[in-house]
């Protein structure tokens, strides 16, 4: 079933309530996913900053305490890239002064066991396993401002109950997807993507999804185009937001199996699997709340 709760805020006095916002929402989607949950959060302070680079790693024992990672990674960075390695809750972030290339290269040396589960200098995303509101807790969710916000509650049908598995998706620099339903022809699409050389982390369909999207941006598609190509590639049914630095995306299949509303006020873009994640929203009263049309992508700007 799984839930989807996104904000967008266009307002900047509201930037600190990102958290405490995001975390409202989510707490009305948990029963739609019991089993796990994943955070993005964008331009959050002490977690990413401008001119730097930042890697979500997926869970916080990478094998070496931090001091040593750090150390190893800052050893292999020039001397100026000030390589940062944190724990936050059940994620490791690992942060510098370089371009992303550089800093997954460097990493995928130090600790080649890692999971890369986010990348980009204004997104950090974190997922686990468990109940969604204790993940949001145990990741500080609450007291965190930002421009923008990304959560998805699961309810694992297509692959197996993992931290690995639970959504967003986040396969290129500051892009993330999540996803209410089913690809029904992903083993397809994933088979073509591999003869192309993308290479997967996980069997979870939604992972073909985002990572078509990416290779659709690659090749010059605009954020709308690309999810106008799926539709045509993809079959099932589906609910999808998908972010970057300065976007938001909406889209459903083309009969609309998958809930999704809409609110839409000057101060903010909120999408969320149920009206009652959107109800406690500032300005609810004021909003455009409207379902999202079968098969039409919805994109907004910051």
């Amino acid at each position: 079933m799984c839930g989807i709760a996104a904000l967008q805020l266009r307002n900047p006095l509201l930037h600190p309530q990102m958290g405490s916002l995001l975390s409202s929402m989510m707490c009305q989607i948990v029963d739609r996913g019991p089993d796990s949950a994943g955070l993005a959060v964008y331009n959050t302070p002490g977690l990413v900053s401008e001119g730097t680079s930042t890697l979500s790693l997926l869970g916080k024992d990478q094998g070496l305490p931090v001091a040593e990672i750090q150390l190893a990674i800052a050893g292999m960075l020039p001397s100026d890239a000030a390589a940062v390695v944190r724990v936050v809750g059940d994620t490791t972030l690992v942060s510098a002064a370089v371009g992303t290339d550089l800093l997954v290269k460097v990493v995928s040396e130090t600790l080649p066991a890692a999971t890369i589960i986010g990348r980009g200098e204004h997104v950090a995303v974190m997922k686990s396993v468990g109940h969604p509101m204790e993940i949001a807790a145990e990741h500080g969710l609450e007291a965190m401002a930002g421009s923008q916000g990304l959560s998805h509650t699961r309810m694992a049908t297509e692959s197996a109950v993992t931290a690995g598995g639970s959504h967003p998706f986040s396969v290129a620099d500051d892009l993330c997807l999540v996803h209410n339903g089913s690809f029904s022809n992903h083993a397809t699409i994933r088979r073509s993507l591999l003869r192309e050389g993308v290479v997967f982390d996980s069997d979870n369909d939604t992972e073909v999804g985002a990572r078509y999207v990416a290779s659709r941006l690659q090749q010059g598609d605009t954020l709308e185009e690309a999810l106008v190509n799926l539709g045509k590639v993809f079959d099932g049914f589906y609910t999808l937001v998908v972010t970057t630095a300065d976007s938001m995306a909406v889209v459903r299949d083309p009969i609309a199996c998958k809930p999704a509303i809409i609110a839409e006020t000057d101060d903010y873009v909120a999408m969320a699997s149920e009206y009652r994640a959107l109800a406690a929203l500032p300005g609810i009263e004021k909003a455009r709340i409207f379902e999202p049309e079968p098969g039409k992508v919805y994109t907004w700007s910051l």
